[in-house]
């Protein structure tokens, strides 16, 4: 154990804590069990090592990566066990996915040392609620989005601004700090979603994280094979060079030679691994169950990762709108314009989009790009990014 602690400290003393994820005040961090969930690459170690050093004895509290070589030889309830023995009160467990049998041990550390405390993050395609070892009833779930605009803003170019409502934005009350944001808005949509932006070579890792979901989480979380790694890349591939597109299933399932029924599979493992959102109609009153209407990339960094200068300009408009607002918000499709939020009618498009497509009743909106300022019903997609 004592290598353990060795590499917590060294992460502990090289943690900055003059910047914090919009999550890291909503989270009951006296909970007896925490999961916090997310796609690689959006600051959940760095918020639970945040948390570790401003409010935490380092003494009592024991941050570890379940990828560590450590566990090759050592139980993660065996750590537990002498963690608890040796006074410990609070446990991190980094990367839980990576842990063969991860629900099962931690139920059996739950139930078995009560005053143990424990926060654990994973990949966002973990299924709490899958398989026996049942953690539904015992752990609180958080899911991590990557950064705002807002958040990009302030840990990219120390810019401080609050979150708006969706009300305060149609209402065009966002204000922004610097006097033109479109230079920094367009910087945001090509590197500013992952905190790691900021670090260089954003292209290089933003890949790797993309290759290590495809042919790791998703097969090691669906017990799939590898060469089923080898088919989400060619879907992954198919969406990126379509989207916003309204998926043909059966036509993909073809295409890269799956059943039509695992295809439904492949998109949904894909999308909870943070790789593509599904845009649904309204079909259905309850969130999430409404036909599939459209697919997008999940973020702007991915598209631009993914497709480079090719990449279609109403796509990344609707993407990051898509993006941005469905953390706070139901989105859905619209048959008229492109989304609908409660009872908000958007057409998004750039600083040239006419109004011929919505209906003028005071709830639908113009969303353009490449304007500074909003006027009217009309608003500038950057004010989308201040949700969150």
């Amino acid at each position: 154990m004592r290598m353990l602690y060795q590499k917590f400290e060294t992460l502990l003393q090289n943690t900055t804590t003059d910047f914090k994820r919009y999550l890291y005040e909503k989270v009951t961090w006296n909970s007896r069990m925490i999961g916090i969930i997310g796609a690689r690459g959006v600051g959940k170690t760095t918020m639970i090592l945040q948390y570790i050093k401003e409010n935490l004895d380092s003494k009592k509290a024991l941050y570890v990566s379940a990828d560590d070589m450590y566990f090759g030889e050592n139980r993660l309830y065996d750590l537990a066990d002498d963690f608890n023995k040796s006074g410990g009160e609070y446990l991190f467990i980094d990367e839980i996915h990576k842990y063969t049998d991860w629900s099962r041990e931690l139920k059996n550390i739950y139930d078995s040392f009560p005053a143990l405390k424990i926060v654990f993050t994973g990949s966002s395609v973990l299924d709490i609620l899958k398989g026996s070892a049942d953690l539904s009833r015992r752990a609180i779930i958080y899911k991590l989005q990557g950064l705002s605009f807002r958040e990009y803003l302030n840990l990219f170019h120390h810019y401080e601004t609050e979150v708006h409502s969706l009300q305060q934005i149609v209402n065009n009350e966002v204000k922004l700090p610097v006097k033109h944001p479109l230079p920094l808005f367009n910087d945001y949509l090509k590197r500013g979603y992952y905190p790691f932006g900021r670090e260089g070579e954003l292209d290089l890792r933003l890949g790797q994280i993309i290759v290590q979901t495809l042919e790791t989480d998703i097969p090691q979380y669906a017990n799939l094979n590898i060469g089923t790694s080898n088919k989400l890349k060619r879907l992954l591939s198919i969406i990126a060079e379509s989207v916003p597109f309204k998926p043909n299933f059966s036509k993909i399932s073809e295409i890269i030679g799956v059943s039509r029924n695992s295809l439904d599979d492949y998109f949904s493992y894909v999308e909870k691994a943070g790789l593509i959102s599904q845009l649904r109609n309204e079909t259905s009153g309850i969130r999430g169950l409404g036909k599939v209407d459209k697919v997008y990339l999940d973020n702007t960094n991915i598209v631009f990762n993914l497709v480079g200068d090719k990449s279609n300009i109403g796509n990344i408009r609707e993407t990051f709108f898509f993006n941005q607002m469905r953390l706070q918000n139901e989105v859905v499709s619209s048959g008229k314009a492109d989304f609908v939020i409660d009872n908000y009618t958007f057409e998004v498009g750039g600083k040239s989009k006419q109004q011929t497509q919505i209906e003028k009743d005071g709830k639908s909106f113009v969303v353009k790009d490449d304007i500074e300022f909003g006027y009217l019903n009309v608003i500038p997609l950057w004010a989308f990014g201040f949700n969150y």
